[in-house]
């Protein structure tokens, strides 16, 4: 069993899909029933014993600043944040990668257990769906990860920006993480494809269960407005 001492938060992209609201603050800066997204994932974090949290910024960095003293969470600028994928961000916070969770801070967590600091094995939450969906969709049999679909698809387990790395497998994501940015410049990657898609051989990665609700991903303003009716005026 082991233990998760830390974690990376992801908080740099721009959240295009959210605009006209992102044109003013970062996406896990929005307030969503009264709650800022970041704020209330810090406080489910803490809620489960994970006190160092480092959080990947880039777009309006200086909105971030607030949290320094008020949460006392580690801020890690990406001064590459428009210049790539995700990858990037990551790279920038690969020191801190070893018995860590890895998340996005654009989710709404329903239920706090679900970042559990306990895992069996090094893996991703995920949710089993037999409808349809455009989301990444995993292959998992006897409890590992065996394949993924990009484009989705039905009967599978939904993959969720919610990880969970232990040292020796932290250790391998850094190595390769290193390099396809130092060595093959790839910089369009996400950095999740490094495990699943570019290296699968090198890991064995399972899934943290989740039921469907436990985790909300809101990707587009149209999605915003579907859990926070107060954004269906915005602008007017």
């Amino acid at each position: 069993m082991f233990c998760v001492e830390r974690a990376v938060i992801m908080a740099a992209g721009r959240g295009e899909r959210m605009m006209p609201v992102t044109e003013s603050v970062p996406k896990p800066l929005i307030r969503v029933n009264g709650k800022v997204l970041i704020e209330k994932l810090i406080d489910n974090l803490r809620f489960n014993g994970i006190d160092e949290i480092h959080i990947v910024t880039g777009y309006k960095s200086e909105r971030f600043e607030y949290l320094k003293e008020g949460y006392g969470v580690d801020l890690i600028y990406n001064p590459l944040w428009n210049c790539g994928n995700n990858i990037l961000s990551l790279f920038q916070a690969r020191d801190h990668l070893e018995n860590a969770m890895i998340l996005d801070g654009d989710q709404i967590i329903n239920d706090p257990r679900i970042l559990c600091p306990y895992f069996e094995r090094s893996g991703y939450n995920a949710v089993f769906t037999e409808s349809y969906t455009n989301e990444w969709l995993l292959t998992v049999e006897n409890g590992i990860i065996k394949s993924c679909s990009r484009t989705g698809g039905i009967n599978g387990w939904q993959l969720f920006s919610i990880s969970r790395w232990d040292q020796q497998t932290a250790k391998k994501l850094k190595k390769h993480l290193e390099f396809e940015v130092l060595n093959n410049h790839n910089t369009q990657l996400y950095w999740d494809d490094i495990a699943i898609f570019s290296h699968p051989d090198d890991f064995e990665l399972g899934i943290y269960r989740m039921d469907p609700g436990d985790c909300v991903e809101i990707d587009t303003f149209k999605e915003l407005c579907a859990v926070d009716n107060s954004y269906l005026n915005y602008g007017n």
